[in-house]
């Protein structure tokens, strides 16, 4: 399986038509990938807060139209990042879309865990509710974004649910980015699983971003991670690998929490 990994720079300054643009150019120029990421809100950038209202789609606004004829157009898998959704019948959302190599949405993934405590996203979004798996022909993905990853029952529900690849899309802050290495590599290695991690280079509004892209396999070896700058990562990838390693070293067959309800003391 061959993944590419866009690190699209997200710099104050570039419209977000022209970001559009920029980014549908780079997904046709991954034809030949099985599977395509971009990053999370590269259309806006995940601390550019107080554009989050004024540059909030549909879900099937401007944004989706582009990455479903990218990935048309490249014949590729694209997971499209996310956007700052509008719900026209309730809040903000933090909406990761998923095309196939037709074009046509595969899945939809609300961002459950909101970053900000008491500002930015935590307040101005909404929070999603449901775990999202995606079946490609060689793998099935599981979907989180960025402040996801800090959450590990987040990724064993979605390896119950028979993911193999956890796919995370992230505007993670440089001055974390030892955290974000850790965590990719640490969820890759409780749950067996390929982890493709997808950053964003340059600066939102302010805050230096952290870059370093990286795919890791169910042992917890990084195949590949990109530097700083605005790259596109590639990477090959064997998805038997994650039966292979379930089947050597069965820890996953030993779980005991979270198989039944705790038992209630007298």
């Amino acid at each position: 399986m061959r993944a590419s990994v866009i690190q699209i720079a997200v710099e104050e300054g570039e419209s977000v038509e022209s970001r559009r643009r920029r980014a549908a150019s780079m997904v046709r120029d991954q034809a030949g990938a099985d599977l395509v990421v971009l990053p999370e809100l590269w259309t806006t950038g995940a601390f550019a807060y107080e554009g989050f209202a004024q540059e909030a789609e549909p879900l099937e606004g401007p944004t989706y139209e582009a990455m479903a004829k990218a990935a048309s157009d490249a014949g590729v898998w694209l997971h499209a990042g996310s956007v700052p959704e509008r719900d026209p019948e309730g809040p903000l959302y933090n909406t990761s879309l998923v095309f196939s190599p037709a074009g046509d949405l595969a899945a939809v993934y609300r961002k459950i865990h909101r970053f900000g405590f008491d500002k930015g996203e935590a307040v101005l979004m909404g929070a999603g509710t449901e775990l999202v798996t995606v079946r490609l022909p060689s793998t099935t993905l599981g979907l989180g974004t960025c402040y996801d990853l800090r959450f590990p029952e987040l990724f064993r529900g979605l390896v119950d649910a028979g993911a193999e690849t956890l796919v995370v899309p992230a505007g993670w802050p440089e001055r974390r980015r030892s955290h974000w290495t850790l965590l990719a590599q640490a969820r890759a290695v409780e749950n067996q699983s390929f982890v493709v991690a997808c950053g964003t280079a340059g600066t939102h509004a302010g805050v230096p971003q952290a870059g370093h892209s990286i795919v890791v396999d169910p042992w917890g070896e990084v195949l590949a991670e990109a530097g700083a700058d605005e790259e596109v990562l590639t990477v090959e990838f064997d998805p038997g690998k994650v039966a292979t390693t379930r089947e050597q070293f069965p820890a996953l067959k030993d779980r005991v929490l979270g198989l039944q309800p705790p038992r209630r003391q007298s």
